[in-house]
């Protein structure tokens, strides 16, 4: 219908026969439910905004990417079902406004959204915004960026092994012939020069560990698969840090299903995973707090997910983004390599991993590591049968 067509028809009502504007009326319904059709079809989401910024409509798609309820939202302002977002200030603004953003509910996502006023004879009436999912072309770029990292880091610990490992063994083969030198001198002059010598030969293993933990975080290695009781692997990490943790007074609860597979594993990396993972949640745990740290595992019929939580201070959304970057850490004394590491294993074994945490609600590392012997299943059959026949 062509604009001014319902305001021309409104001033005369009183001269239109009644069969007529129940003709237009039909007419409106059919086409208002043919574009709501329409919009509940599309993958982007759809927003209607009244010149008030209070939604006038949604479709699905919409609701489900900011976790809305359309019969609640309508009539509500933007601002009110989708906070944080300074949307008076994108609204006030003449041209269409195409930004990026992050939400964490119902779900994480990065969505694109174009917000432009709707005109109708010059007048503004309104607002559309059209939302579109970028998760997943997001979640490829970075995987091409880490990627291109990755390939610069490989070779840099090629120069690295060489250039800094060759001089620290020979360093380490003249500080012997030193000590051979210093114990033939007097008692007085010997005492001073080993306690410098111990220092310098504690800072050569430092900086022998840091080259070690940079070259096993970057450059691939083989595995070495064998038949791993999972369980029995955790336990015996735990036996490993059961001081450490008993002198921080730190409680473990493990929920571990009774159906946990012997998987192909290299036990060994494994064994450096939970070492890892266990280390970093007791760290994470104040000295003075009661700290507990669950350890679940559970099976299904392709996967075993592994999860450790901890209670402890949580990670900060801006450090949510840096976790598996080189040398970012935000503990004293860490090397910043550690998750780096663990992400590698995992990876090399077809699993992944995921991290969940909160500042001050702790901390949930998932492992997932994919079955040998997966098995199949049948999909449930769908609710209609389409008969393709001719």
């Amino acid at each position: 219908m062509k604009p001014g067509f319902l305001d021309k028809l409104v001033s005369k009502l009183d001269r239109v026969d009644p069969k007529v504007v129940q003709t237009l009326v039909d007419r409106l319904l059919k086409e208002k439910g043919f574009f709501v059709e329409v919009f509940e079809a599309l993958r982007e989401g759809v927003i209607l905004l009244g010149n008030d910024s209070r939604v006038t409509f949604l479709n699905g798609a919409a609701c489900r990417f900011f976790g809305l309820d359309a019969a609640n939202a309508h009539g509500k302002k933007l601002g009110e079902l989708i906070r944080g977002m300074d949307w008076q200030a994108m609204i006030d603004q003449a041209n269409v406004v195409s930004r990026e953003m992050e939400v964490f509910y119902p779900e994480r996502r990065y969505l694109h959204f174009y917000l432009a006023p709707i005109n109708d004879l010059d007048v503004r009436s309104g607002f559309v915004m059209i939302v579109n999912d970028v998760t997943s072309s997001r979640a490829e770029t970075e995987a091409a960026l880490e990627s291109e990292r990755l390939g610069a880091l490989t070779m840099l610990a090629a120069g690295v092994a060489h250039e800094i490992g060759n001089p620290l063994n020979s360093l380490g083969i003249h500080l012997q012939l030193l000590d051979r030198k210093i114990k033939k001198l007097p008692a007085g002059e010997r005492q001073q020069l080993e306690g410098h010598l111990q220092t310098a030969r504690q800072e050569i293993q430092r900086l022998d560990l840091i080259l070690k933990q940079f070259l096993q975080a970057i450059r691939p290695s083989a595995l070495r698969r064998e038949n791993v009781d999972v369980v029995e692997l955790c336990r015996e990490t735990l036996k490993l840090l059961a001081p450490e943790l008993a002198e921080r007074g730190i409680q473990v609860v493990l929920d571990l299903a009774s159906d946990i597979p012997v998987m192909e594993l290299d036990a060994v990396q494994m064994q450096q995973v939970f070492h890892n993972l266990l280390r970093n949640a007791a760290q994470a745990i104040p000295s003075d707090a009661s700290g507990c740290i669950t350890i679940g595992m559970l099976c299904n019929d392709y996967e075993l997910r592994i999860q450790i939580h901890d209670n402890g201070v949580g990670i900060s959304s801006e450090n949510m983004g840096a976790l598996f970057e080189p040398y970012h850490t935000t503990k004293e004394g860490g090397s910043g390599l550690g998750l780096l590491i663990v992400r590698r294993i995992i990876r090399e074994h077809g699993g992944e991993i995921e991290i969940e945490s909160r500042e001050g609600a702790g901390t949930r590392v998932s492992l997932f590591l994919p079955l040998k012997n997966q098995k199949a299943r049948l999909l449930p059959e769908p609710d209609h049968v389409i008969d393709l026949a001719p």
